[in-house]
């Protein structure tokens, strides 16, 4: 298979990860349960489902604002802003839970109101950084040879860990209670990481070019070497 060869390896490590990364930043979690972790901390069902369509709108507002965004300031450095933007409000979101949420389940409406804010702001930072970045850049470093086959990696990992997620949150929320946002935070700091370290930036570099982008990388360029790659419908 094409796609396992050296010369693609930079490429397949990113169908992998990215898509991972995407999922456990925590976003489905929020997305999916939204009105029951409201309810945990105090809030009734009506308020708790408005409070879930505010942060809906948010999240759709911050990824069509995303699309006037990506081309002007880079790839990387929305996932770099983004990732910090949710890492600060898991981190928040954690702290506030720890500290504030009683063996009643409950806060007090001040700090729910804090609670929801920081919600919008996370989600609003995965909207124009991890949402569509997460599709967007897959579909960009693949050389047209092994497009098809990289998409698919992409879309598989991406369903695979959303399955996984959402059937492991709950649980984890009912042990973890206010540790579950330190753990998404802690993800959010390795891939920040990761994106700062190990993914070039591919504005304005034509799919026929990308390959370039891995040879002229500090680290890809051990991995791939020197070596060309294949003229496209070569295979």
């Amino acid at each position: 298979m094409l796609l396992t060869q050296r010369r693609y390896r930079p490429q397949l490590v990113m169908a992998v990860a990215i898509p991972f990364f995407q999922q456990v930043t925590g976003i489905n979690a929020i997305a999916f349960y939204a009105p029951v972790l409201l309810r945990t901390i105090g809030m009734g069902e009506s308020a708790s489902l408005l409070s879930a369509v505010v942060t809906g709108v948010v999240g759709a507002a911050s990824t069509l604002l995303s699309m006037f965004l990506v081309d002007r300031f880079g790839r990387r450095t929305l996932f770099l802003a983004g990732g910090a933007q949710m890492l600060a409000s898991q981190l928040l979101i954690g702290a506030i839970m720890a500290a504030k949420l009683g063996d009643d389940g409950g806060v007090s409406k001040t700090w729910a109101a804090a609670l929801i804010l920081l919600i919008a702001v996370y989600v609003a930072g995965f909207g124009w950084s991890w949402g569509p970045l997460g599709w967007l850049v897959p579909s960009e470093i693949f050389p047209l040879e092994v497009r098809s086959a990289g998409q698919g990696v992409t879309v598989a990992t991406s369903f695979v860990f959303t399955v996984f997620v959402a059937q492991t949150f709950l649980a984890m929320l009912c042990r973890m209670r206010a540790g579950i946002f330190f753990f998404f935070a802690a993800w959010l700091a390795a891939m920040t990481v990761f994106v700062y370290l190990l993914l070039p930036e591919t504005r304005g570099v034509p799919i026929e070019q990308v390959d370039r982008v891995w040879r002229e990388h500090w680290f890809w360029r051990r991995v791939v070497g020197s070596e060309e790659a294949p003229a496209s419908g070569k295979l």
